[in-house]
């Protein structure tokens, strides 16, 4: 340590008292930034990264982002559905390796229930391309005789105590009123999937034969007056599915993509659009992605204060400290050495609340990782800090040496006569 760095840290550690509020402060406003910072980031790769694997998502002729919130994320509403031998076609197509079609609609309080195939679980990818685990049980089988097995998201296990074997009732659109549920056809729970972070989490996966059979006595959105079919004998009807919400489309070559989705546009039987998943979710980040900004820009403000709130107490203390710059002086420093002790003494405190913030922030991210994984999906990683948060903690101490300046430069403009002289 040079012997300026040193007379600024046994200074500062004088009135460390004083100092220790300020270093505080910028702790908390360092920590604050950090943890935005990790979260803003974590929330987009996790939001990015809801579908990876797919190269096309399909569904009927609407805008990409719509598309989107209701195929991945489980939001609002189909303008449509697309057919089945739609699905067939395009399942055809020499360029498709597979498909995966869901059927969405109904729910199980309050959770979106998916229809899909068995293939589902096999295609499906999230994250950098990580397939779903089952953390208990098994998938539904898509057979006749596992035609009411469901499959639940982890959050839906969790949230509402269910495990293997217990039956659950679904419930016909969004709402889960009792007079709206299929009561007469109940499910049984035969697996619950490893959380994810994604939609999934909030899912209750069953085959889609199991949504024509559910269905087989309603029309319209309501139960059909006078006619009630048996659970057991719905399955002796026709139970292959007629119309599917969207498809999940991977290709055998990802160089055929935009091919495929030219294929998708003109296809003459019904109208029917393809979007890629990575283009339509930058789309639709642009459109959430506001409210993280703001909560950034609030950080940034915050941090601001508290180098303003060091200046503040820097420059009251030097009325105090007059007489002791004096002596310095007497003693031979010249203005510029007390300009940079001054500097010195600001930048030795920054650091100390940077420091202190960043542990503070990993700190806050190990604790509350878990909780916001099984809370709100949102997966939190605990690692060394991204070139982001490096930039961030870089103009934060470079902001605390530039705030030390003022100070300094007052306390440069001091005479040696203002400081020796008796009051």
């Amino acid at each position: 340590m040079t012997p300026l760095a040193a007379l600024a840290a046994r200074s500062a550690w004088s009135r460390r008292g004083t100092l220790a509020l300020v270093v505080l402060s910028i702790a908390l406003s360092t920590a604050l930034l950090l943890t935005l910072e990790r979260l803003r980031e974590d929330v987009r790769a996790s939001f990015a990264q809801a579908v990876s694997g797919t190269d096309l998502v399909v569904g009927a002729r609407t805008g990409p982002v719509q598309l989107m919130l209701y195929a991945v994320f489980r939001l609002g509403g189909a303008t449509n559905d697309i057919s089945m031998a739609s699905v067939d076609a395009l399942a055809r197509q020499p360029a498709v390796a597979w498909v995966v079609p869901i059927a969405l609609g109904d729910s199980h309080r309050g959770f979106p229930v998916v229809g899909t195939t068995p293939a589902y679980f096999e295609h499906f990818r999230y994250g950098d391309a990580q397939p779903l685990v089952l953390a208990e049980g098994r998938a539904f089988s898509g057979t006749l005789d596992g035609l009411y097995e469901a499959v639940l998201g982890s959050e839906v296990a969790a949230r509402l105590g269910y495990r293997p074997g217990q039956r659950i009732v679904l419930a016909h659109g969004a709402g889960g009123e009792l007079g709206a549920e299929h009561a007469d056809k109940p499910f049984t729970v035969v697996g619950i999937l490893a959380p994810t972070g994604t939609p999934v989490d909030r899912s209750v996966h069953v085959g889609l034969q199991a949504i024509e059979a559910i269905h087989l006595d309603w029309a319209g959105g309501a139960p059909l007056p006078g006619l009630a079919i048996p659970a057991e004998q719905a399955r002796k009807f026709d139970l292959a599915p007629k119309r599917a919400t969207a498809v999940f489309v991977g290709l055998k070559n990802r160089v055929a993509v935009f091919r495929m989705q030219r294929w998708v546009a003109d296809y003459e039987a019904e109208p029917l659009m393809a979007v890629l998943p990575g283009v339509a979710l930058d789309e639709l980040w642009e459109v959430v992605g506001v409210g993280e900004r703001a909560l950034l820009a609030v950080s940034v403000l915050v941090a601001a204060v508290s180098l303003a709130g060091l200046v503040a107490v820097v420059l009251a203390g030097l009325g105090e400290r007059r007489r002791e710059l004096a002596v310095l002086r007497a003693v031979g420093a010249g203005p510029r050495q007390v300009l940079l002790l001054l500097a010195a003494e600001a930048a030795l405190v920054t650091l100390a609340g940077v420091v202190a913030g960043a542990l503070v922030a990993a700190a806050g991210v190990a604790f509350a990782g878990p909780l916001l994984q099984q809370r709100l999906g949102v997966a939190l990683g605990l690692g060394a800090p991204t070139a982001t948060q490096w930039a961030w903690l870089a103009a934060v101490l470079v902001a605390g040496m530039l705030a030390g300046l003022v100070p300094g430069w007052r306390a440069y403009r001091l005479s040696l006569a203002d400081g020796l002289s008796p009051r």
